[in-house]
């Protein structure tokens, strides 16, 4: 019970934290150019994966990577953090929050067409109604235009939000590809030390930034609550609790609790339209994750890769 408990607690966290950075994107937007505001996330998240390597005694399995594995983090760094992360800021310095945070929501819905098209396994036919209804609520998403219908929307940008979820598919799928599992504090500390490394030396050939107190502050936000702390007790929660699928559902309270923040402290006027298309984007997931009992090769696989990411 106690486990159970703890686990309640430790997936609150996570979820409370992922529903937190929207707002945070926009309010490190403010002072930061989105280049700047991922190197100083991605540093923090550094740091924070060294204290957690040195706190639980696993510097030996960093020592103990193959160089076949160095290499193959050297090369997903490129993707996670910097190439997705690159593309979802500036997704949300084109768009309004509550428009960019839903559409990224899409990521689970294109994981599912790469791994039928990579694991040459068909997509039921009863998938194609999830796919639909989440689908079906981005476009309405998009047609609500902002925050209360009189702006017009970046189409870029929300070309941008949906490449940031295709983006974040793919990583998931190569890491899923991996058939020798490595310890997800290690895989993340190696991404993200190359990502890191990556984002210094691109930093040199850029006009010098301008950093503000404020600017910095929201960035290590972002390092700590949106690529850190979530993840790692998400982990713990799904290794203590003995029924890993309710503590995977809380997850879907996160883009809701996100829409009050981006009200509050944004003060964005959250339209109808929004509402309505994250509720279709959720529902079209659980449709197709949780109830359809056809497809089991895929949805194998999907609940897998969505149990490795949480």
């Amino acid at each position: 019970m106690k486990q159970n408990n703890s686990a309640i607690v430790y997936a609150s966290i996570a979820v409370l934290s992922w529903s937190t950075v929207a707002t945070a994107f926009k309010i490190a937007l403010m002072h930061l150019t989105h280049f700047g505001m991922l190197l100083i996330a991605s540093c923090t998240a550094l740091a924070l994966f060294i204290t957690l390597l040195t706190i639980r005694k696993k510097w030996h399995l960093v020592i103990s990577l193959s160089g076949r594995k160095w290499l193959y983090y050297a090369l997903l760094g490129l993707l996670n953090p910097v190439g997705y992360y690159l593309v979802l800021f500036k997704a949300y310095d084109l768009l309004p929050a509550q428009i960019a945070q839903p559409v990224n929501y899409i990521w689970p819905i294109m994981l599912l067409i790469l791994l039928a098209l990579f694991t040459h396994h068909p997509i039921p036919s009863s998938k194609y109604i999830g796919m639909f209804i989440s689908l079906l609520g981005v476009t309405l998403i998009s047609w609500g235009t902002g925050y209360s219908g009189k702006e017009t929307i970046s189409y870029y940008g929300l070309l941008l939000a949906l490449l940031s979820a295709l983006l974040w598919a793919i990583y998931w799928m190569i890491q899923n590809k991996q058939k020798e599992k490595t310890d997800s504090c290690v895989a993340l500390f190696v991404s993200f030390l190359f990502g890191t490394v990556y984002l210094l030396v691109a930093s040199y050939g850029m006009v010098p930034m301008a950093f503000t107190i404020e600017g910095i502050l929201s960035g290590i936000y972002i390092g700590g609550f949106e690529m850190g702390i979530p993840f790692i007790c998400f982990g713990i929660a799904m290794r203590r609790a003995s029924n890993p699928a309710l503590i995977n559902q809380l997850c879907y309270l996160a883009p809701f609790l996100s829409l009050f923040f981006i009200s509050v402290i944004l003060n964005e006027q959250i339209t109808l339209t929004t509402y309505a298309g994250l509720t279709l984007i959720v529902s079209g997931i659980i449709f197709n994750q949780y109830l359809i009992p056809s497809g089991k090769a895929i949805r194998n696989r999907m609940n897998k890769v969505l149990n490795e990411y949480k």
